[in-house]
């Protein structure tokens, strides 16, 4: 059984913060953003004009939205144990794994930037989960489809951050990444079913910069890729831990 120690150490936080900070970006994506309110009203088997002025009906979108994280969490952890799994597999070639991996993500943030077009990464295959509104089980289902389902859309950033558990080759640091990335996106979802009224203003904002967010998606996946095509990852975390030591206690 893996320790405490071995999976959180202060080291790990970096990579914590960029999952976390990829999933809010992946919320706040031009593929998710704008379906979230119908989204989440039909997991509820509400209406959108229901989840605005009923309170009831927002708590019936809360605890389907609760259970649609719960899903693509599931399935973005077993994604982070995989993608360990893989790099210790290749852990004899990490001299070039790491860097190949850090190429690939600058090229993800290239087409963030729209320095780059790659034409998949811009398509989402949805998979259809049936008639799944208003029930618990429908709603984990969802959040399985969505996880796959959307994975060409989320895959630059997605991407970014598999490629990242990779490099850490051990399954619990991995999955510990993903997690991260699972809050990142999976929170704002709650937050909206909960404070949806109060929320819709800001929304429609985000939607209205949507562009300036992939730029950010794109600059933050550019700089992670030279980090790590440089080595310079490691050695971001040591200073990260020097300039900031209150960061050693973590883990």
């Amino acid at each position: 059984m893996l320790s405490s120690e071995l999976i959180f150490d202060a080291t790990l936080l970096p990579a914590l913060l960029v999952a976390l900070s990829a999933g809010i970006l992946s919320f706040l994506s031009p593929c998710v953003l704008p379906i979230v309110p119908p989204y989440l009203a039909y997991m509820g088997g509400v209406s959108v004009g229901e989840m605005t002025n009923q309170a009831q009906a927002r708590r019936r979108v809360l605890l389907s939205a609760a259970f649609f994280v719960l899903g693509l969490s599931t399935v973005f952890l077993l994604l982070g144990a995989a993608a360990s799994a893989l790099g210790r597999a290749l852990l004899a070639w990490q001299g070039w794994f790491v860097p190949a991996a850090g190429f690939v993500i600058m090229l993800f943030g290239a087409h963030f930037l729209g320095v780059l077009r790659v034409p998949f990464l811009a398509r989402e295959a949805r998979i259809e989960a049936g008639d799944q509104g208003g029930s618990a089980l429908g709603a984990y289902v969802l959040g399985l489809a969505f996880a796959f389902g959307w994975t060409p859309c989320l895959g630059p950033i997605l991407g970014a951050i598999l490629g990242l558990a990779a490099t850490e080759a051990d399954p619990g640091r991995g999955t510990v990444l993903l997690a991260a990335y699972a809050v990142g996106l999976g929170i704002p979802f709650l937050l909206v079913a909960a404070f949806f009224p109060a929320l819709s203003g800001a929304m429609g904002a985000m939607r209205r910069n949507l562009g300036w967010i992939e730029r950010v998606s794109g600059l933050l996946l550019w700089t992670v890729g030279l980090l790590m095509l440089t080595g310079q990852f490691t050695a971001f975390s040591f200073w990260l831990l020097e300039t900031f030591p209150a960061l050693a206690a973590v883990g």
